[in-house]
C-alpha cells in the first residue's frame, strides 16, 4: 500500500499556490509552538510552489503577516480574542482534555475555519488545498475541495489518526480520508493506523517530516554544557511535551535508578505540559531535585544547541490508555543530526528512525530499568557511542525539511495532473456514434 513517490521534481518555471490549512503554526517568531509545518512550508518553495498558510487565531498573534517569506493568515473563532483557547499551548487534543469547556467552542472553530477556507478558495488564485489533520481541518477541506472541484491533500500527523476515538469520529476521519485526492502519513505506524480507519484508500503515501538542517552555536553549546554538566557525570535531555504519550515519569524513575551510582547526573528536560506539576513533585518524591531541570518551552532554534551540549537524548514514549503512540518523533531526528546519541522505546514510529544498535538503543516501554542500564551502557561503551553517532547522522541527512518538501511537491503536481483530466473529460462533449448520424 506504500506509495512512497520519489521521482526527481521537474523545476517549472510558472509556480503554483497551496492554501495551507493547519491548527498548528507558530504565532510568532521564537514562539514554542512546533515549527514543522512551517519549515515544510518554506521548503516548497524550493519546487515550484508558493504556501500561504490558513491558522486560527492566538491573542497577541497577527491576523496577517509575512514570515520567513510564506503568507499568514489567521482567521478568528470567538471574541473576545483570550476566549480563542483550543489551539496552540500544547496543541488542541491536549486542551481539550485539560479544560471541557473547549469542547462548547469546537464548533465555532470548525465552521470559522470552513468558511476562512471557502472564502480564499473562491478567490481563484489557489492550485491546490493542503489540510494538516483529519480533523477538523481534513473534514473541512473536503467540504470546501468538491464543489470547488480543487485537488484536496491530507497529510496525517498521527495524533489524529490514534485519539479521537468513537464511531461517529471514525466515521468522519473515514470520510475526510477516502474523500480527499491524496494522503500522505509520517510513519509506518500511522499509516497502519489510517489504514484501519479507511482501508481502501488508494493514493497513500508514507511521507516522514523532516528537519531542517540546524547549526549549533559552538560558545552557546559549551555555555549550555558549563552550567548544566556536572564534573564526569553524564548530561541527558528529553525534549517534548509533558504528556502521558511522552513517558517522562519513567524517565525519572530510571534517573532515580541511575543516581546511585552516578550522584552527579544531571536531566534537563525540554517542554511544557499539562504534567509539569505533577512531574515535578515526582522528581521531589525521589530525590531529584538537584538532578532534574525543568526548562519550560526553549525557543526552537536554541534547541539544537541544547542537544549538542548534552551526552545523551532520552524519549522514553509509551502508548496510553486511549490508543495515543508517537506516531514519528522530530526531536529525535533533531537529536541525531546534533550527534547525540538516543535512548528510545520500541513504540509507534520511533522504530523506523531508530534500529536498535545501528542508530540508537531501544529498549521496552515503561521500563525504566532499561533506560537507565541503556545509559550505563552508553558511557562504558565508546565505541558503541561513537557508531551510533555516525549512522545516525547519516540517517538524519535523508530525513530533512526539503525532501519532505520535494516528494510533498511530487504528490501535489500528481493530483493537480489528474485533477486536470478529469475535468477535461467533463468538458469534452462525447461524439455522437456513425450509425447514429444521418
Amino acid at each position: 500500500m506504500d506509495n512512497i513517490i520519489s521521482e526527481t521534481h521537474s523545476h517549472n518555471p510558472v509556480k503554483k499556490r497551496v492554501l495551507c490549512v493547519t491548527s498548528n503554526y507558530p504565532r510568532w517568531h521564537g514562539d514554542s509552538t512546533t515549527p514543522f509545518v512551517h519549515h515544510l512550508a518554506v521548503s516548497l518553495k524550493e519546487f515550484e510552489w508558493e504556501v500561504d498558510v490558513l491558522a486560527p487565531h492566538f491573542i497577541g498573534a497577527a491576523r496577517e503577516e509575512v514570515y520567513d517569506g510564506v503568507s499568514v493568515k489567521r482567521f478568528r473563532y470567538l471574541l473576545p480574542e483570550k476566549a480563542q483557547t483550543i489551539c496552540y499551548q500544547g496543541g488542541a487534543l491536549m486542551n481539550l482534555q485539560k479544560n471541557h469547556l473547549n469542547y462548547l467552542k469546537l464548533p465555532l472553530l470548525v465552521m470559522c475555519e470552513w468558511l476562512a477556507i471557502m472564502k480564499l478558495l473562491m478567490s481563484g488564485k489557489y492550485d491546490l488545498l493542503h489540510s494538516h489533520w483529519i480533523l477538523p481541518q481534513g473534514f473541512n477541506g473536503v467540504l470546501a475541495s468538491i464543489p470547488l472541484r480543487i485537488p484536496h491533500v491530507i497529510t496525517v500527523h498521527g495524533s489524529d489518526a490514534f485519539a479521537l476515538k468513537g464511531k461517529v469520529l471514525s466515521q468522519f476521519k473515514q470520510f475526510s480520508l477516502t474523500h480527499a485526492d491524496a494522503v500522505t502519513v509520517n510513519s509506518s505506524a500511522t499509516q497502519q493506523q489510517v489504514l484501519s480507519i479507511a482501508p481502501n484508500l488508494a493514493n497513500l503515501n508514507l511521507i516522514p517530516m523532516g528537519v531542517t538542517r540546524a547549526q549549533p552555536t559552538p560558545n552557546r553549546c559549551e555555555d549550555l554544557r558549563n552550567k548544566y554538566k556536572v564534573g564526569n557525570a553524564p548530561l541527558l535531555i528529553f525534549v517534548g511535551r509533558l504528556v502521558d504519550v511522552k513517558g517522562v515519569d519513567d524517565l525519572l524513575n530510571a534517573l532515580s535508578i541511575l543516581k546511585a551510582q552516578l550522584s552527579n547526573i544531571r536531566l534537563l528536560i525540554l517542554g511544557e505540559g499539562p504534567l509539569r506539576s505533577a512531574l515535578e513533585s515526582l522528581a521531589k518524591e525521589l530525590n531529584l531535585v538537584e538532578n532534574v531541570v525543568f526548562m519550560g518551552w526553549i525557543e526552537s532554534n536554541d534547541i539544537i544547541n541544547y542537544l549538542t551540549a548534552a551526552d545523551i537524548f532520552i524519549g522514553p514514549s509509551k502508548s496510553t490508555k486511549d490508543g495515543s503512540v508517537e506516531a514519528q518523533g522530530i526531536s529525535f531526528i533533531e537529536a541525531m543530526q546534533a550527534g547525540t546519541p538516543v535512548i528510545a522505546s520500541n513504540v509507534g514510529g520511533i522504530v523506523d528512525v531508530i534500529q536498535h544498535e545501528e542508530t540508537g538503543l531501544l529498549v521496552e516501554q515503561g521500563n525504566p530499568k532499561q533506560i537507565a542500564g541503556s545509559v550505563l551502557r552508553l558511557i562504558q561503551n565508546k565505541e558503541l557511542e561513537a557508531k551510533l553517532i555516525r549512522a545516525a547522522k547519516m540517517k538524519a541527512e535523508s530525513l530533512t525539511s526539503l525532501g519532505s518538501a520535494e516528494k510533498i511537491a511530487n504528490v501535489f503536481n500528481s493530483c493537480i495532473k489528474t485533477n486536470n483530466e478529469k475535468l477535461n473529460r467533463l468538458l469534452t462533449p462525447k461524439k455522437t456514434p456513425s450509425h447514429f448520424k444521418d
